[in-house]
């Protein structure tokens, strides 16, 4: 197949990327190269006769339509995203005109492609969302593919309205749509400002490792690229119209997962004192409207796709932690970037 990953240059969207390459697709990579982007996150496939990179933000029509036109994907895997939570309540603009404008704007230029082509049955527009859409859990309980939305955050807010327009255009105009919600992503390539890059990172430079409240808002992890296993799968045999929920099956405190972190680094570097990198641990100011926990049933998913993840949580945070000892110069270079390393979304 060909396919047109938006937002290939990020962390999910390149671990895409490097993935369809590898299984034999062609690849057009569509990026506006935003802050969280990075080019060296698929500088192992940027060589390849099948890979094809368009610098091009998603809000501009025009260059959509010059890329459709030029290359007739088979299909759209739309990734690009404003993410961080933080940033969002910061400044939320940014995520209202890509996560919303950017997306109609996307979904339009897919849509008049599709139609100049004879509306093929064999075309895909596959949104990627998360399970922040669906709001808080309780102790119990799961997020389903029939969970009412009730989005908390300016981010998750704007994720929502997406998926809402994703679904519009195909009840409305009969675009060919699958979708996806997945939980909370890590592994190799994660922007040094989401939670598990900062503890590998604060820990190495001996700084404080902060976690929100009191550590005991829950997550399931994925690791990233059991998640782009899983998309391509969708995309490839998801039934159309459909949504799949894609979870890790693994289950955290974020003060459990900087245990784990710093357990794991304690055996891999350990500290020049010999002090265990857990008395680094420091408690801060929860953000505003910081959800208590997410868990995803990917029932769904199984039984229909036949896919489960193949990386346990602490398979993947150890395989996570070698890969920043190991990517010094990667991690270093994102480090200088606006507004990573601060702390962001304090609401004031």
């Amino acid at each position: 197949m060909k396919l047109l990953i938006t937002g290939g240059a990020g962390f999910i969207g390149s671990a895409v990327v490097r993935q369809a390459i590898a299984a034999g697709h062609e690849v057009i990579n569509l990026d506006a190269l935003t802050y969280a982007a990075c080019l060296d996150n698929v500088a192992d496939v940027s060589d390849h006769p099948a890979y094809h990179f368009e610098q091009v933000d998603i809000r501009d029509r025009a260059a959509l339509d010059r890329v459709l036109a030029a290359h007739a994907p088979d299909a759209i895997m739309h990734l690009a995203a404003e993410s961080h939570v933080d940033r969002s309540i910061d400044g939320p603009a940014a995520f209202i005109e890509t996560n919303i404008t950017g997306t109609y704007t996307l979904l339009e230029a897919a849509r008049s492609q599709w139609q100049a082509q004879g509306r093929p049955g064999t075309f895909r527009f596959h949104h990627i969302s998360t399970d922040e859409v669906f709001g808080s859990l309780g102790e119990t309980g799961l997020f389903t593919e029939d969970t009412p939305y009730d989005p908390r955050s300016p981010y998750s807010a704007s994720k929502a309205a997406s998926d809402h327009l994703v679904r519009a255009w195909h009840e409305t105009y009969g675009l060919p749509v699958v979708l996806t919600n997945c939980s909370n992503n890590y592994g190799p390539y994660h922007f040094p400002e989401k939670l598990i890059p900062v503890v590998i990172l604060n820990a190495l430079a001996g700084k404080p490792l902060p976690i929100y409240g009191d550590g005991s808002n829950v997550r399931d992890w994925l690791f990233v690229e059991d998640h782009a296993d899983a998309l391509l799968l969708v995309l490839q045999k998801g039934q159309v119209g459909r949504s799949y929920n894609i979870g890790g099956e693994n289950e955290r405190s974020n003060l459990e997962l900087v245990r784990s972190l710093c357990a794991i680094l304690d055996r891999l570097q350990p500290r020049a004192d010999g002090a265990p990198y857990a008395d680094l641990i420091t408690f801060v100011t929860d953000r505003p409207g910081h959800d208590a926990r997410y868990a995803i049933d990917p029932t769904r998913l199984r039984e229909e796709l036949g896919w489960r993840p193949s990386v346990t949580l602490d398979e993947g945070l150890e395989l996570t932690v070698r890969w920043y000892l190991d990517n010094t110069a990667w991690w270093q270079a994102l480090q200088a970037r606006d507004g990573v390393g601060d702390r962001l979304g304090t609401g004031t």
